[in-house]
């Protein structure tokens, strides 16, 4: 079985719609029904009043077919994917939903056939008090397998929903009340069943209890007639033969897949010269994976970046064409005819890419690895970096590709930072702040903070020649720093805590940042951080601005971009 293409006749992305609707019919149908048991908390005559309205809904001839052809469908695209999935390790989230989607039809299936087949072409009545008094008193095994269904589909049904909505920006504001309805339902209907079975079990109900001659001859005969009994008999081992087979089925055409995979694969070369094997039928991205080659992917695979994409080395006619989701994300980023994005790329043959974003080496680093201290003053150096022209650079850019270039250009300065010996402070839009000296002596931070901002302006400039052909704009940045005293500190609310530094030395510096913009200069210090470090500052120009908040100019120095990449030597 192979994935069908845009151009065949159904796309990924109308099987994942089909699937999700097909679910929430069926979850629909599953919490109208829920919520009908519920009412017979109130009574049992309650609850088959309230039947009637369900009934009107789902047995019409409309209602019956939307519902039949949901189920069918939702079983048959689920069946699929377990097939089309490559690997049976997942998130626990999705094994659960999976299982218990399997054991679904195996827990209802009994109750489906004695109510609704049963009722459909026997004419049998399945109302409230038949029901229930069959699961209460006469087969409480069934009832409380009919429970474990309910609970099995109840949360089956949760899971996919929450899937759906985990990445729509309302959901968290939401999910508690959702929650507390998520459980509410269940248990609601569950005591409703619970209060009927109850009231059908008293002795004194049962002696008031008016059953119509109608519907006690129509049950009658149904209980009674050996051919309807033989005709159901047939009708459930046909049902759990099909959906049994059906199992059976994707099990062995994924163990046939498995062996033939052996047998069909294909190669991916990369620039470095790795030749990675893999399965026809696998994406560039999950070659990658699985030969360990790092490759950016931010959204997932899911082909809603660009930030996996990669240029075809070679003949790129003969690959399969893209489908409209990739084509949508290529076009919005100008890519030549020789460019694909690696997570949709399922190549036929051998096949040689490189890809265009190569991810940077980070240092992984505990969270919350530096020390922190109580409030106190300290003399220390503040550093403050800023992108300049953000806006233009990323108007016209997918979020994507816009969280993967803050994510390239924070891993500079963090590891800049912290490599020279300071604490990243924090994150700020497309700046961020870090403090030197916590530690250390004025002196020495000082000097931490100049090779921090030489090594970030290198860094930095390497990043947009990377990105030179994807930018509308160079990528450059604007840095201040300046020291002083400052109170530094654990500051913040609740768990939303850290340590950070106020005063007027981390005012000065975010001034000298804007300063460093306004001169379109890509570092400028303090007179105090020149003196302290003992920065070789000859040929560098020198300014005195206004500082707000400051009744006296400040003297800096404005480091040009063609300097800023070179570390200031101390004088001797």
């Amino acid at each position: 079985m192979t994935t069908v293409s845009a151009t065949g006749i159904f796309s990924e992305r109308a099987i994942r719609r089909a699937r999700l609707g097909s679910g929430l019919v069926i979850f629909i149908f599953v919490l109208l029904h829920l919520s009908n048991h519920a009412i017979g908390l109130i009574s049992v005559a309650a609850a088959d009043k309230a039947a009637h309205l369900f009934m009107a809904i789902w047995r019409n001839p409309l209602g019956t077919a939307i519902f039949y052809s949901s189920v069918l469908i939702h079983i048959a695209l689920v069946l699929r994917a377990i097939y089309m999935r490559r690997s049976l390790v997942m998130p626990k989230g999705e094994m659960a939903q999976i299982v218990l989607g399997l054991m679904i039809p195996l827990l209802l299936m009994d109750h489906v056939i004695g109510t609704r087949i049963a009722h459909e072409f026997y004419g049998y009545i399945d109302d409230y008090e038949t029901v229930v008094s069959t699961l209460w008193i006469r087969n409480p095994t069934n009832g409380v397998r009919q429970v474990f269904g309910v609970v099995a589909v109840w949360i089956h049904g949760c899971i996919g929903i929450h899937f759906w909505l985990r990445y729509r920006p309302w959901y968290p504001d939401f999910a508690p009340l959702l929650l507390a309805l998520a459980i509410l339902v269940p248990v609601l209907s569950l005591l409703g069943f619970v209060e009927m079975g109850r009231t059908l079990a008293d002795p004194s109900y049962q002696q008031a209890m008016t059953i119509s001659a109608y519907k006690e001859g129509v049950n009658t005969r149904y209980a009674s007639n050996p051919e309807v009994h033989r005709q159901v008999a047939m009708i459930r081992a046909g049902l759990y033969g099909a959906f049994s087979a059906s199992l059976l089925i994707v099990v062995v055409a994924r163990a046939r897949r498995k062996l033939k995979e052996r047998l069909d694969q294909v190669s991916v070369h990369y620039p470095g010269g790795e030749v990675i094997s893999v399965p026809r039928g696998f994406s560039v991205l999950e070659a990658s994976r699985l030969g360990g080659l790092p490759h950016y992917s931010v959204c997932g695979g899911k082909g809603q970046c660009s930030t996996c994409r990669v240029q075809i080395l070679g003949d790129y006619d003969s690959l399969p064409a893209p489908d409209k989701m990739e084509q949508t994300t290529l076009r919005r980023i100008n890519a030549g005819p020789d460019v694909r994005l690696a997570c949709q790329l399922r190549p036929n043959g051998d096949v040689a890419v490189a890809p265009l974003l190569v991810p940077a080496i980070e240092a992984a680093l505990p969270a919350n690895s530096q020390e922190t201290s109580p409030g106190r003053e300290r003399e220390i150096a503040v550093l403050f970096v800023d992108i300049r022209h953000f806006t233009t650079l990323t108007e016209t850019r997918l979020p994507f590709d816009v969280v993967f270039l803050l994510n390239r250009y924070f891993a500079i300065i963090g590891k800049a930072v912290e490599q020279a010996g300071g604490r990243l402070d924090k994150f700020i839009g497309d700046g961020a702040m870090a403090l030197f000296g916590l530690n250390t002596t004025p002196e020495e931070a000082c000097r931490q903070a100049l090779n921090a901002a030489a090594a970030i302006v290198a860094e930095i400039e390497k990043l947009a020649a990377e990105l030179a052909d994807e930018l509308a704009l160079p990528l450059r940045i604007a840095i201040g720093i300046h020291t002083g005293p400052a109170v530094v500190g654990t500051m913040g609310y609740g768990r939303v805590r850290s340590m950070t530094a106020i005063g007027d030395t981390v005012n000065v510096a975010s001034r000298l940042e804007s300063a460093a913009k306004e001169f379109e200069a890509a570092i400028v210090i303090s007179e105090p951080v020149a003196n302290l470090s003992g920065a070789d500052l000859a040929g560098i120009e020198s300014r005195e601005i206004s500082v707000r908040g400051r009744a006296l100019p400040l003297k800096v120095y404005v480091i040009p971009r063609e300097k800023a990449a070179e570390p200031l030597e101390g004088k001797a």
